[in-house]
C-alpha cells in the first residue's frame, strides 16, 4: 500500500490491517499513551473544497503522531493561478513526507500519485471518500462486533459516499443495499464490481433496501458543488429520508450513521438523528483514528 486513492485499490487484508491499526491507535489515545510514530514528518493538506472534519482530524492526527501539517488552499497557492498538478506534485514531493488532498476531480488525486514521489491520501473527491468509509467500518465493528454478514443500507444520492460504501462494505464482508432515485444511482462500474464480488442490491424501493438492515446510512441530498441543484434535488429525494418508518424496516438493534454535516428534516429527521447521536458522533470521532492509521501506514 503506497497511496490511499480509492478503496478499490486495497486488498481485503490491507483494509483490515488499517482497521486493526485504527483500533490500536484509538486505544492508545484513550489510555493516554503518546507515541510519536511520525516524529519530524510533515503532511501537506491541499483543499479546493471547504472542510470541518477532514481538516481538523488530519491536522490533529499529525500533531498526535508527533508530526506537523500544513494547510494549502488552492486560493492561496500557485495552483489557483494555473500551475499544473504534475508540477505541484514534483515540487511538494521535495518538501513534504505526504500529501492529503480534498478536491473535486478524482483525476487530480491520481495525477498527484503519478507525478509525485511521496504518499498521496484522498481526503474526498466527487467520485469517492475512502477515509470516511474507513471510519464508518471502524464504527460498525465497534457497535456490531464484526462487519461479516452484516447488512448495510444506504439511502439517498448515489454519490461519492455510496460508491465508497459499496466497495468498503463488500470488501469487509457485508451485504450492501442502496436505495436511490433512478436518475441518481452510484457509479455503474462500481455496481458491476459489487454484483460480481458480493451480495449487492440497488433499488428505488426503500423498504426492500432497508429490510433487516444492521446499519442505515445517509448523506445530504446536494453535495458541495451541487448547490444550484438543491431545489430540484429536494423534490427528487424528499421520499428518501431516514425517519421512524424507515428505521422500522431495519433490525430492532440497527444503528444509524451519517457522514455529516446533517440537514435535519431533509435526509434524516431530527428525532432519528438525536436517537442515534451516540453512534453518529462516535463515527465522526473515528475519522481521527482511521486517518491516523492511514498516516502511520503510509508515512511511518
Amino acid at each position: 500500500m503506497r497511496h490511499l486513492l480509492k478503496l478499490s485499490d486495497l486488498s481485503r487484508d490491507e483494509l483490515f490491517d488499517l482497521l486493526y491499526l485504527a483500533d490500536k491507535l484509538k486505544s492508545e489515545k484513550k489510555a493516554g499513551l503518546k507515541r510519536r510514530y511520525l516524529d519530524g514528518k510533515t503532511l501537506g493538506m491541499i483543499f479546493t473544497k471547504s472542510s470541518t472534519r477532514t481538516r481538523v482530524s488530519f491536522e490533529v492526527g499529525m500533531y498526535e503522531l508527533g508530526g506537523s501539517a500544513i494547510f494549502l488552499s488552492s486560493v492561496n497557492t500557485q495552483m489557483g493561478r494555473g500551475e499544473p498538478i504534475e508540477d505541484t506534485a514534483r515540487v511538494l514531493s521535495r518538501y513534504l513526507d505526504g500529501i492529503m488532498i480534498r478536491t473535486y476531480e478524482q483525476k487530480e488525486v491520481e495525477a498527484l500519485a503519478k507525478y509525485g514521489s511521496i504518499p498521496i491520501i484522498n481526503g474526498l473527491t466527487d467520485y469517492c471518500h475512502p477515509c470516511q468509509v474507513l471510519a464508518d467500518l471502524m464504527t460498525i465493528r465497534e457497535y456490531k462486533g464484526t462487519t461479516k454478514d452484516k447488512k448495510l443500507c444506504y439511502i439517498g444520492d448515489g454519490n461519492n459516499m455510496a460508491n465508497s460504501l459499496i466497495v468498503g462494505g463488500i470488501k469487509a464482508g457485508m451485504e450492501v443495499a442502496i436505495a436511490c432515485p433512478k436518475n441518481h444511482m452510484p457509479d455503474k462500474d462500481t455496481m458491476d464490481w459489487a454484483r460480481e464480488n458480493g451480495k449487492f442490491l440497488c433499488t428505488e424501493n426503500i423498504k426492500d433496501a432497508a429490510k433487516d438492515a444492521d446499519v442505515l446510512y445517509t448523506d445530504v441530498f446536494a453535495s458541495m458543488g451541487q448547490e444550484s441543484e438543491a431545489k430540484e434535488r429536494m423534490s427528487e429525494f424528499q421520499s428518501y429520508q431516514i425517519n421512524e418508518e424507515v428505521t422500522s424496516f431495519a433490525k430492532d438493534d440497527a444503528i444509524v450513521l451519517h457522514c455529516l454535516p446533517a440537514h435535519r428534516g431533509e435526509e434524516i429527521t431530527a428525532e432519528v438523528l438525536e436517537k442515534h447521536a451516540d453512534e453518529i458522533f462516535e463515527q465522526a470521532e473515528n475519522r481521527l483514528h482511521a486517518q491516523k492509521a492511514v498516516l502511520v501506514t503510509l508515512m511511518g
